[in-house]
């Protein structure tokens, strides 16, 4: 389970050189927004050769541009070869943009010898309108690769020509909670990893702990950390605790007489709460 992901520039020698210390469960190396259009070239070069150096490379992704930028082949080429874990496809429009780069990953698999569907995908599905209003049709067909969705507010409010997606509060403005909770719906309904977006205040780590653990509550399996001192926290708040693992067991075992409805200190369960009971459990690496 990814609780956290860090975002590093691809072209910035500085933060790559601390990123493998930082303690993300991902590390994105970014190709797109965090690098000028002039410095693309050189950061796929210093991502390759960053990622080639490193033994172990299954929590490491990249961030490739979209699929209408003119950029994206180029990132493929350079990216393959260095065989990261997978990528994270920004701005997607629709399914077929999916399935797309499904097929240009299923050629670059071939010319580099690698196992058919090995690069996995991390979808951003809440940066265009299109893709607002299409959010279902993912639902409808197979994405093999598809291993995450992310959501995030600031692109879409770019492309609606909107202002800040937060109120002076904090809190979401109608149109991007919409887009949170389509992302969480259709993260599950796919059965993959739901992530969380930025909390922006990166000076406010008990802030950014209750909106990770709201988050979780809310059915989110990790978030994405905007600076290395958040990475703590959001792992922190996205592994279940000790009292919270202890109470899942007792769950897990009482319904193992095989009743369909068990009382526990006072409290009725029945299915779903031995079905989360054994999620949880499950994101905390115990054996059921």
């Amino acid at each position: 389970m990814t609780r956290s992901i860090l975002f590093v520039p691809a072209d910035s020698e500085k933060k790559l050189a601390k990123a493998a210390s930082l303690g993300a469960d991902a590390l994105v190396l970014d190709l797109e927004d965090a690098v000028l259009p002039e410095r693309k070239p050189l950061a796929r070069e210093m991502m390759s050769a960053w990622l080639r150096a490193q033994p172990d490379r299954s929590g490491y992704w990249v961030r490739v541009n979209d699929l209408a930028s003119g950029e994206l082949l180029k990132d493929l080429a350079a990216v393959i070869p260095a065989r990261p874990a997978g990528i994270v496809l920004p701005k997607i429009r629709g399914p077929e943009d999916v399935a797309t780069v499904g097929h240009y990953l299923d050629a670059f698999e071939v010319e580099h010898g690698l196992a058919a569907d090995s690069v996995r995908v991390a979808a951003v599905v809440t940066e265009t309108p299109s893709i607002m209003l299409r959010m279902g049709e993912l639902a409808k067909q197979a994405h093999p690769r598809l291993a995450q969705v992310i959501w995030g507010g600031e692109d879409l409010s770019a492309a609606l020509g909107a202002g800040d997606p937060r109120t002076p509060e904090g809190a979401w403005r109608p149109m991007y909670e919409y887009a949170r909770c389509q992302c969480l719906l259709i993260g599950h309904a796919l059965g993959v990893e739901v992530i969380d977006t930025v909390y922006v205040n990166f000076q406010d780590p008990e802030g950014l702990r209750l909106a990770c653990m709201a988050s979780r509550y809310d059915g989110f399996t990790g978030r994405i950390a905007i600076h290395p001192n958040q990475v703590a926290v959001i792992n922190s708040a996205f592994t279940p605790t000790e009292a919270e693992m202890a109470m899942a067991r007792r769950i897990v075992e009482a319904f193992q007489a095989g009743a369909g409805a068990v009382s526990i200190d006072g409290k009725m369960y029945d299915i779903p709460h031995l079905k989360a009971a054994r999620r949880l459990l499950a994101s905390g690496g115990a054996q059921q």
